[in-house]
């Protein structure tokens, strides 16, 4: 059995994603800090703006903020300064809350559980969020969306719906829960924003054919193993490639306050 298992390791080590993952993803990271670097020593200014408050809907209303993947990482921090949450894992979840409480016993905290690699239940959250508004008799309105679930899977899962579930969650299941949420986000009385997370991880992608096969993960069995960090590559310029869609759509609509926006966080410590 312990022959076995470091059998099954050395050969996750010596296969060609764990070298992408090892090599070409740290030095497309030190390039892209070298790149920051760059720009602060010739003087132009390196695109990082102070934070800014959202904007509150109206005297004594806090803005409806929600955070996929608010159980850990960047997400968790990010909900320790937003007010409405949404995770995955109620167990997770419900450990998130209660520690952003501690810090914040003000915070106003709302959980609902939703997985991003399953369209019936994005669908589901969006009714449970439309029956919360009616019972907290709110406005029908979100004011900040913050897609941040992402999943790096070593091994070739598939979904119910029949989806790479990396492809799925990092990608489909964001594009599915914005469209969803859109109503919402262009019915705020204020300006409202999408925040889609991405990663330095999309610079090594040198060729995508995003085609149903692809999606469903039918074409990666031509590979010897799971593709996973070209895949999780190929998620994240999707979602990069969806945001500049969305933006140039809503810019040429000009019939909504909306911006989306599409973040690189790098590594993150949760300060939790």
């Amino acid at each position: 059995m312990v022959v076995k298992e470091m059998y099954r390791v050395l050969k996750f080590i010596c296969c060609i994603d764990s070298f992408r993952m090892s090599v070409l993803w740290t030095l497309s990271l030190v390039f892209c800090h070298l790149r920051l670097f760059y720009r602060r020593i010739r003087g132009h200014n390196s695109g990082i703006v102070p934070r800014q408050s959202v904007v509150p809907v109206s005297a004594g209303k806090r803005p409806i903020c929600i955070v996929t993947g608010a159980t850990s990482g960047l997400g968790a921090a990010a909900a320790e300064a937003l007010s409405k949450e949404v995770g995955r894992s109620g167990h997770l979840l419900s450990k998130t809350m209660v520690d952003i409480r501690k810090v914040n016993a003000n915070v106003q905290l709302e959980a609902f559980e939703v997985d991003l690699s399953s369209f019936s239940s994005i669908m589901k959250f969006k009714n449970s969020l439309t029956q919360w508004f009616l019972d907290m008799n709110l406005h029908p309105s979100i004011q900040l969306l913050i897609n941040n679930a992402g999943i790096l899977a070593t091994s070739s899962r598939v979904t119910s719906d029949g989806l790479d579930e990396m492809m799925m969650t990092n990608y489909m299941g964001a594009f599915c829960l914005t469209k969803v949420l859109l109503p919402l986000l262009i019915n705020s009385p204020v300006p409202s924003r999408v925040v889609n997370v991405s990663s330095f991880t999309h610079r090594n992608v040198t060729d995508m054919l995003v085609i149903e096969d692809f999606i469903s993960g039918k074409s990666f069995p031509k590979f010897k193993q799971y593709p996973f960090a070209r895949v999780y590559e190929c998620s994240k310029l999707c979602i990069l490639l969806f945001s500049y869609e969305m933006h140039q759509q809503i810019c040429k609509a000009k019939a909504s306050q909306m911006s989306v926006n599409i973040a690189d966080p790098g590594a993150v410590k949760q300060t939790l």
